[in-house]
């Protein structure tokens, strides 16, 4: 008796064409995102073609800046022939923590020609302020 695999034969060819869909998904629900820092704030920059700025939303909660949105994306053809039509929809979130130095009330974002800017202040050197003490009478 010979013993075959579910991964032998044509299975695998069968199934080659889906393989990297979760990557297909992925990409379309978790956009494309980086990080830089220079010596005054952080920046994270987003791409999101497509989206318009009133269905994205920033938000600063604990130490984290969350940006959510939807991705609204419709194609129409039509020729003499023939007509084509395409919609896909779809929610996304990214979260970021923010460094310690990060001034989470000094936020900025920017969305141009798809390209969502943030923008977070650093805080500056925190410097002790010397406290009077009342002295009580007796």
């Amino acid at each position: 008796m010979v013993e075959t695999s579910h991964t032998s034969g044509g299975w695998p060819a069968m199934f080659q064409p889906f393989r990297n869909i979760g990557h297909q998904v992925a990409d379309w629900f978790a956009p494309a995102s980086e990080a830089a820092v220079d010596a005054h704030a952080y920046r994270i920059v987003m791409e999101l073609p497509g989206v318009e700025d009133k269905d994205i939303d920033v938000s600063v909660h604990d130490g984290v800046v969350t940006v959510q949105g939807e991705k609204k994306s419709t194609r129409e053809e039509k020729g003499e022939t023939w007509y084509f039509s395409e919609r896909q929809y779809g929610a996304f979130s990214r979260s970021f923590r923010l460094p310690p130095d990060a001034d989470a009330e000094q936020i900025g974002a920017d969305l141009k020609d798809g390209v969502l800017t943030l923008s977070i202040a650093k805080k500056g050197p925190e410097t002790p302020q010397a406290k009077k003490v009342a002295i009580n009478r007796g």
